[in-house]
């Protein structure tokens, strides 16, 4: 193909394969979202985007859903993916026992990015609580074993500083 191509139009062919995203940053036009794709648009590297990203950002784990106009993990997971971890940091981890303005409460569900907390108060109430209401965390949760998803607090200003079991595997 590339000699016919060569001998028809009297000049020197090259062909050269590109990856599946380079082709849809090429050819595609708008994402999911109804903006210009990421990865035409501003992202000029294609950082390697995981499973781990979509599940801290509590997206769907469909992969159809999920899934750029290249058939790989939406480029916006990675992008997003340090907001989401910056925020996390901030909140008491799921399993710890805090202290508010109010009481004393046990973190059951974290939402990132309203950074509000569900907790279960001492009079067994569950509860919607700001971040901000919570004065320290009095005991963490005990660590998961080998494989678990444990995501510390990592300290929440007020509170001791722990380092997250799996920082710096991302």
């Amino acid at each position: 193909m590339v000699r016919n191509l060569a001998s028809e139009f009297q000049t020197r062919i090259e062909m050269r394969q590109i990856g599946v995203r380079d082709e849809a940053k090429i050819m595609a036009d708008y994402g999911d979202c109804g903006q210009p794709i990421c990865c035409a648009t501003f992202l000029s590297k294609m950082p390697p985007v995981s499973m781990k990203m979509a599940k801290l950002q509590r997206s769907t784990l469909d992969p159809t859903k999920i899934s750029g106009r290249c058939g790989r993990l939406k480029c916006c997971l990675r992008y997003e993916f340090d907001t989401y971890e910056q925020l996390a940091e901030e909140l008491p981890p799921v399993g710890a026992q805090i202290l508010t303005k109010d009481g004393r409460a046990t973190v059951l569900a974290q939402d990132i990015l309203s950074q509000q907390l569900v907790v279960r108060t001492e009079d067994k109430r569950r509860i919607m609580l700001a971040a901000d209401r919570v004065v320290s965390i009095t005991k963490m949760p005990p660590p998961q074993s080998a494989g678990g998803h444990h995501k510390s607090g990592a300290g929440h200003k007020s509170g001791p500083r722990q380092k997250s079991r799996d920082s710096g595997n991302h």
